[in-house]
């Protein structure tokens, strides 16, 4: 029987929140910025040393004029990502934004920080300056979605917190198919993406296909 989870991912505009999912999901890398209009869902379903675990992922907009959709989207959350740009100073600084906006709704979940593009070479947020994660008691990954470095510890850790168990593991399935990173941590067996532009709740609908 198959365990059921759902995050939420927030952040500024253009820090490579849909990319991040979407290179775990495909392998692809998507070069040109597409920004995400409310929300996009996605259902990901990760093999693990428990069985299955399915996640209701939602992609939340980074543009501040569609925060009102924000209490919405959030409810029901288990677990929370916050992704910012190590390029870029002001979506670092606005992570205090989206950590209060997002414990608003829902108070005691794990929460993960994740620093996006470590690849470039002009780094505007060094690792040292990186410390709102100890003040709000989150988990921080530094990643490369361009290079896969990394991608899968957000979801591993959310997951060993939510179920309560450090040994959880993630199983690679090999059957010839390429999802990218599946090798390195475990097999999506299924994907469904939605995008949600006007505040439709239909995450039953989504979990139940």
């Amino acid at each position: 029987m198959s365990i059921e989870i759902k995050i939420v991912i927030i952040g500024d505009f253009c820090v490579g929140k849909s990319a991040f999912l979407k290179r775990i999901l495909t392998g692809d890398y998507e070069k040109r910025y597409i920004p995400t209009i409310g929300a996009e869902v996605y259902k990901i379903s990760f093999w693990t040393n428990r069985g299955n675990i399915d996640f209701c992922v939602w992609v939340m907009a980074g543009q501040d004029k569609l925060s009102f959709l924000s209490e919405k989207y959030y409810a029901g959350a288990q677990g929370g990502m916050i992704m910012f740009d190590v390029t870029s100073k002001m979506t670092y600084k606005d992570v205090d934004k989206w950590y209060r906006d997002l414990i608003r709704v829902c108070e005691n979940i794990p929460i993960v920080l994740i620093g996006n593009k470590v690849d470039v070479k002009d780094r505007k947020v060094d690792t040292e300056m990186i410390s709102c994660h100890r003040r709000y008691n989150m988990q921080y990954f530094e990643v490369s979605v361009k290079y896969k470095f990394q991608i899968e510890k957000p979801f591993l850790w959310v997951c060993r917190k939510i179920l309560g168990d450090p040994f959880l593991s993630f199983i690679s399935q090999v059957d010839g198919n390429d999802f990218g990173v599946q090798r390195c941590f475990g097999g999506i067996r299924d994907m469904n993406f939605f995008n949600f532009q006007n505040g439709i709740d239909r995450e039953q609908e989504i979990m139940k296909r």
